[in-house]
Order: structure tokens, then sequence, then C-alpha cells
């Protein structure tokens, strides 16, 4: 009898799991691509997304930044709590650790409802870097990801943004203007993106303008664990000619 009983139990406890593991929204991450997805992370649950490797390759210095990591936080149904921050970073000959952002995001349209699903995200970043690695004052901007999925199994991504930068000279702040379009579809075992992406920068010291076209390809292996890959192709002299990555994203 006691061993029916404890044969039940380990039964019930494992349906449970099962079902738990059911309940849980579909795996998805910030990564790889610059366009941000409008999901939200389960409530109680933890996600871990980090980039391996980063380089940024140009006719002047490369710069790299390795294992930039995004820690999100499910919060409530509706709402999660995000925090990024990079160990080490090199760019204009020096070495450092980068800046730490925090905030969050919250759905606007019911988050596990079917065609378009739309959040916003709201984030501050702390001067945290060290050695020139990190813009040197207090930044912070916006986000409204947009995701819809179309016919034929692709589907659409879209993430206007807007931010308040430190001025070059350190004597004030400026907005900056992007955005990211992108199409994605699923291609032999993996999901496999194209992607348009647009910077303007309204410094006073003199106007940045940025652009590139991206290619990017996840992996998921199980439920909970991604990885990735992507090429950035420059479009303009202000943006660097190529990036490269390769990461990892792991939901706990």
């Amino acid at each position: 009898m006691a061993k029916a009983a404890t044969a039940g139990f380990v039964l019930a406890v494992a349906a449970a799991g099962s079902a738990h593991a059911q309940a849980l929204r579909d795996f998805c991450a910030d990564r790889p691509g610059k366009a941000t997805p409008a999901c939200i992370l389960d409530r109680g649950h933890l996600q871990l997304e980090t980039g391996i490797a980063d380089a940024s390759l140009d006719q002047g210095p490369d710069s790299y930044l390795l294992g930039q990591t995004e820690l999100r936080f499910g919060l409530t149904p509706r709402t999660e709590l995000e925090a990024t921050w990079t160990p080490f970073s090199h760019g204009d000959g020096r070495s450092g650790v980068g800046d730490l952002s925090f905030g969050f995001r919250t759905a606007l349209t019911p988050p596990d409802g079917k065609g378009v699903a739309v959040s916003w995200q709201a984030f501050a970043t702390a001067p945290t870097a060290t050695h020139g690695q990190g813009a040197g004052g207090w930044e912070g901007g916006s986000r409204l990801p947009i995701s819809a999925d179309l016919a034929d199994g692709f589907s659409l991504g879209v993430t206007p943004e807007a931010d308040l930068r430190r001025d070059a000279d350190g004597h004030g702040r400026h907005a900056a203007l992007s955005g990211a379009v992108a199409l994605s579809h699923d291609l032999a075992g993996a999901s496999v993106a194209v992607e348009l992406w647009g910077e303007h920068d309204a410094d006073p010291a003199g106007h940045v303008n940025q652009a590139s076209f991206d290619l990017s390809a996840a992996w998921m292996l199980g439920h909970d664990l991604q990885l990735d890959a992507g090429a950035n192709a420059g479009l303009t002299h202000a943006t660097p000619d190529v990036e490269l990555y390769v990461g990892v994203a792991r939901r706990f």
C-alpha cells in the first residue's frame, strides 16, 4: 500500500511538472537581432541571455564585447523586469567593463493572445563603465516592441525607439531615434531572420546616421535553451562595416 501511494505521489508530481512546463509560454528571447519582441516572460521565471562574443569590424579600430548579458524576470503575467551588463568591452584601444542598464517591459495587448502583440519597454543606463567603454553619464530610453504572426509561418517584428543620450561634450542631453524591422521564418530547424535597422543621433557636436542589414539564426535545444548567431552589414559610413556575434539564452 505504501509503495502504491509513493508511486502515485511520484506520478502526480511528474504530471504536475509536465503540466507546468506545458503551461509556459513559447520560448521567446530578445536575441538575436535588433528588433525587440513584444513577448513577456512567465511570472516567477528567470531568463539569462548572453552574447558569448560580439565583434564589430571597421576600417578604423575594431571593437569587441564578451559576455554581454541580459537578465529577465517575470514579475506579473503582463510585466517583466530587465537588467543588462557587459563584463568585458574593448574599443578605441582600451578595455574595461560596460554600463549597467535596467528597466521593465509590460504588455499593452493580452500577452497570451493571438495576432498582433504590443508591449512598452522603458530603461535607464547607469554610468558604471570603465576606461571609456560607456556613455560617461546617465541615459535612458523607451521602445514599443510590436510582433505579429503572418501567413505561411512568417513572423514580423517592428521596434521604434526613442532615447535620451549624453552629449559628446558631456554638458547636456540630446535625442536619438531608431527603428528595426525584422522578418523571420523557420528554415531547416532554425528560426532565420532578415532585418533592417536605422538610427539618427542628434548630438549637437554632429548628427550621426547609422543603418545596417542584418541576418541571424536561432536554434532551440529543448524547450528552454537557445543558441544563436548573426551577421550585420553596415549601410552608412558611420556604421561598422561588419558585426559578427554568437550567443545563448536559457530559461529557468
